[in-house]
């Protein structure tokens, strides 16, 4: 009974943590003495603090899956695979509050955050660590909804900005239409099977248990179809994407961070065991097929017209999509295997990339005309952030080159000739986009010099670690590629 307490322990502590920071805000922020900034700041490192002891109780329970059989029983399967993906959303997390240090210490007008930013933070971490393990299709979408629910409403934080109340509101309304889907979705399936674990899924598609009719298949693919469809959308993947550049301009910038990161890893990790319950998966690889070419086509193209700065990084964002389902389009292990390498570098690299981008809108950079002075008045800056648009643009010897690689090794490897050229073809031509960014920060004059402040110590410290794992993934890349092979193995098992 100890171990299976001990096995669930992240999930138990990181809802119980959330509930008492918020009791602890709401009943201090009547006290003027402990008023913001010093509240936030305060609830901001205690919400950090928890986050680090979740990781260190997912790490405890490691040993533990061997109980895994009493999840795969029933509305949870825990094992490699889901302890592994479990570590990525809580860095995320812990990198998106730790970009926000400097807004709780500085009030700018507009961009006063308020102690529940973090608490709407660390409720969606939680339904991602229950939506990972997902083996439901009832539990994967109960975990799912309430991710968006905070989403709509930390990307309306900026009180006093109309393009942020704009984004959240358009959230609000795009984002109601793929839960009804994604819900449909799973209605259909149980219409048609009568089941909603994976598990008894996997025996009818294939025949095991029920030969199916007919009508009975044209259900199972509509209702794998409607899943594909709201699953694409909360991905921002094409041609569902039209939502994400706005939302991701509107939003603060630990906001952007966390939602072109976050959400994308327990979907992708439900998609992967959705994608293996059958013969059935060969629908949803098609889908996933399209998908990947279209995204990468478009995060290619559409970014080179961009002039802000966010912006570019929003349909890169897009077409990063596209090379991650390059993974599932694949239907192997070494496709899985791809996928989780392109993840954990997607992630690292997103987490720097903005990080940066605060430091430099303290000085109210807002377009990247205006970067032309940053080499000169911050080279190491200058240099990280075009370190960050290089591994972007899979330039060796960086980590970038050393995920798109492997991702394309795993479609030539499966017979995907026309997705892996479509794939080299797109990278090339987004690299001209990640190239005029450090263009403009070393050999460009600006019209206006702007003096760009030092970076803060919590920005400096997560860009170090970042940074690090960029630029030693490429010539030491054994731990990671020995880490996502047990998980990719771990999936199929």
């Amino acid at each position: 009974m100890f171990n299976l307490f001990l096995a669930v322990s992240p999930e138990i502590f990181i809802i119980n943590a959330t509930f008492l920071l918020l009791i602890h805000g709401v009943v201090f922020s009547a006290s003027k003495k402990d008023d913001y900034p010093p509240l936030v700041s305060n609830v901001g490192w205690l919400g950090l603090l928890s986050v680090l002891i979740t990781l260190f109780l997912l790490a405890a329970g490691a040993p533990l899956l061997s109980i895994a059989h009493f999840f795969r029983n029933n509305l949870f399967r825990r094992d490699n695979f889901t302890y592994f993906c479990q570590i990525l959303p809580l860095l995320s997390t812990a990198g998106a509050i730790s970009m926000c240090f400097d807004s709780f210490e500085q009030e700018r007008p507009g961009y006063t955050l308020s102690f529940e930013f973090i608490v709407l933070i660390l409720l969606p971490t939680l339904s991602m660590l229950l939506m990972i393990p997902a083996h439901d299709s009832i539990t994967m979408y109960l975990a799912i909804e309430p991710q968006g629910l905070c989403f709509y409403v930390i990307a309306a934080s900026k009180s006093k900005s109309e393009f942020s109340t704009e984004a959240g509101l358009k959230y609000l309304i795009l984002g109601a239409f793929p839960s009804g889907i994604l819900l449909f979705g799973c209605s259909m399936i149980y219409g048609s099977t009568g089941a909603t674990h994976l598990d008894q899924l996997a025996k009818i598609f294939t025949g095991i248990s029920i030969s199916a009719s007919g009508a009975q298949s044209s259900g199972i693919f509509m209702g794998i179809l409607f899943i594909a469809v709201g699953s694409l959308f909360k991905i921002t993947a094409v041609p569902l994407h039209m939502w994400a550049p706005d939302i991701y301009e509107g939003s603060p910038t630990p906001v952007t961070a966390f939602l072109s990161l976050a959400p994308k890893i327990p979907i992708s990790a439900n998609m992967s065991r959705v994608s293996m319950v059958g013969s059935y998966g060969g629908t949803l690889q098609q889908i996933l097929f399209f998908c990947s070419i279209a995204s990468m086509i478009l995060g290619a193209v559409a970014a080179m017209a961009q002039t802000k700065v966010k912006r570019p990084l929003a349909h890169s964002s897009i077409g990063h999509v596209g090379y991650i389902r390059t993974g599932f389009s694949c239907g192997t292990i070494e496709g899985i295997q791809a996928l989780l390498i392109y993840i954990f570098i997607y992630a690292s690299m997103t987490i720097d990339a903005f990080a940066i981008v605060p430091a430099l809108r303290q000085t109210r950079v807002k377009y990247i005309s205006e970067l032309g002075a940053l080499a000169k008045t911050n080279p190491i800056s200058a240099i990280t952030f075009s370190i960050t648009m290089f591994s972007y643009a899979g330039i060796p010897p960086l980590a970038g080159f050393c995920s798109k690689f492997y991702m394309f090794f795993a479609a030539l490897g499966c017979g995907a000739y026309f997705l892996a050229l479509v794939g080299v073809v797109t990278s090339v031509i987004g690299r001209f986009n990640y190239i005029r960014i450090a263009k403009r920060m070393f050999f460009d004059r600006p019209r206006t010099w702007i003096l760009f402040k030092p970076m803060d110590r919590d920005k400096s410290i997560l860009l170090a670690m970042t940074s690090s794992f960029i630029t030693s993934s490429f010539p030491y890349p054994s731990p990671l590629f020995d880490l996502t092979h047990q998980m990719a193995l771990s999936s199929y098992l």
